[in-house]
């Protein structure tokens, strides 16, 4: 757990997948079923930081397939902490709530150790977080605080800064990213902590108006990003769109166009050649795994064929267990299905924040998460602008007219303007409610 935890936070990815391919061949070889768990939750996490999901759920499904009988709370907080965080990722915040309560009630049971401390420290950030998630502050920042007594890096000091006070009071904000900003210069690491230091502190000096100093330590932020990318790929795009608005607002338009382009290019190929690296990764370890499984199998099958002679009743235990796995079949399944759900919800959240921001690379997303939408559009009426394309992604995704005149920075009466011109343009009869027939479309 310790070197793993060092590894991820120095971005060091080769080193820690090497690490996990070892201990799980030693915890296999030493038939440690948790040590094999804990390599899976390691590598769940890991892929949680690169947004892959999908890969997330796959690898902490065998975990807590050989967790279910663990009487070992360690292992079990560590799943279920990790487990909190995947499903917050996918804005199931209540899920994430559950299982992070299950993290803490395993912990407490278990002896005092410095790795007790650790998973503490881990579980009291998540649930300071997900209380920030339903808006209840108050309650975030005592968990934040617990945190922060288990903490000498500065890593809480910088979420302190990020969630609660960032926008709402600069004294504060600039108080606890400060420190957090001495402590990680003390460490002297260029790792994860750093890069999320330099971040917050880039964009306190923006909020602030401060564009020097933004432009310093953004640029700072970049360049531990090289580093660490490997783990941390989602951090690039928001150093980049950062420092597009710093450029635009010192004027320099060349700059700010160039990172412009980098955090759309950031945002529309997050991390397809880091994916494909793990997902590669990953099928070698997982199909390591399933090889040491099926040798197992194996054995257990010619013990069974022996036994079968004198042991008729294995017959019956033996369609129980396949019932049930026909049965596992379907549920996962479902949650497959849930799964993919949740991820175009997420999606469809990332697009709402973007069109909030008036994003210039709004219309571009869209299209790639809705280009059926785009395209039955364009059958329609060929020579539709960009601009009313976005208009109609706006109204797609169901805002009101009031919100896009908010959003758009237009009047209301332009926004009424705007929909009498798609009508025409799409041959919509006045009976016909707009949003039901771009809802038809697709």
């Amino acid at each position: 757990m310790k070197k793993n935890e060092a590894f991820r936070l120095s971005g060091d990815y080769d080193s820690l997948i090497n690490l996990n391919k070892k201990y799980y061949k030693k915890a296999d070889e030493m038939k440690y079923e948790e040590g094999k768990a804990l390599c899976y939750i390691n590598l769940a996490e890991l892929n949680i930081s690169l947004e892959n999901y999908q890969k997330s759920q796959l690898l902490l499904d065998k975990a807590k397939e050989i967790l279910n009988d663990s009487e070992n709370n360690i292992h079990q907080a560590r799943f279920y902490n990790v487990y909190g965080r995947f499903n917050l990722e996918l804005r199931r915040i209540d899920k994430a709530f559950l299982y992070n309560d299950e993290a803490l009630k395993y912990i407490q049971k278990s002896g005092q150790s410095e790795l007790k401390n650790n998973l503490l420290f881990n579980i009291y950030l998540r649930q300071a977080t997900y209380l920030m998630e339903k808006k209840q502050d108050t309650e975030a920042l005592k968990y934040f605080q617990k945190a922060r007594k288990l903490d000498n890096t500065g890593y809480i000091d910088c979420a302190i800064s990020d969630y609660i006070y960032m926008g709402k009071n600069k004294d504060s904000a600039y108080k606890y990213i400060m420190s957090a900003y001495d402590k990680t210069n003390e460490r002297g690491k260029e790792d994860g902590i750093a890069l999320y230091a330099n971040t917050i502190m880039g964009e306190y000096y923006l909020a602030d108006k401060q564009y020097g100093k933004a432009e310093e330590v953004l640029k700072q932020a970049l360049k531990i990003n090289e580093k660490t990318k490997r783990i941390y790929a989602y951090y690039g795009k928001y150093i980049y769109n950062d420092l597009r608005k710093v450029y635009e607002n010192t004027g320099d338009k060349d700059k700010a166009y160039f990172y412009l382009k980098a955090y759309t290019d950031a945002y529309s190929k997050t991390n397809t050649s880091v994916l494909a690296t793990i997902n590669q990764d990953m099928e070698s370890f997982i199909t390591g795994a399933k090889k040491d499984s099926e040798k197992h199998e194996n054995k257990v099958r010619w013990v069974v064929f022996l036994s079968l002679a004198g042991l008729s009743l294995l017959g019956i235990y033996s369609w129980r267990i396949i019932n049930y796995l026909g049965k596992r079949r379907k549920a996962l399944k479902i949650e497959s299905e849930e799964l993919k759900s949740k991820m175009n919800n997420k999606k469809e959240e990332i697009l709402m924040e973007m069109a909030k921001e008036n994003n210039p690379t709004f219309l571009t997303h869209f299209k790639e998460t809705y280009p059926e939408f785009i395209e039955q559009l364009l059958l329609i009426n060929p020579d539709l602008e960009n601009s009313e394309l976005t208009f109609c992604a706006m109204l797609k995704l169901h805002f009101t007219s009031k919100e896009i005149a908010s959003y758009a920075h237009i009047q209301h009466r332009t926004v009424q303007q705007k929909k009498y011109r798609i009508r025409k343009k799409l041959n919509i009869p006045t009976e016909t409610d707009i949003y039901q027939f771009l809802d038809a479309l697709y």
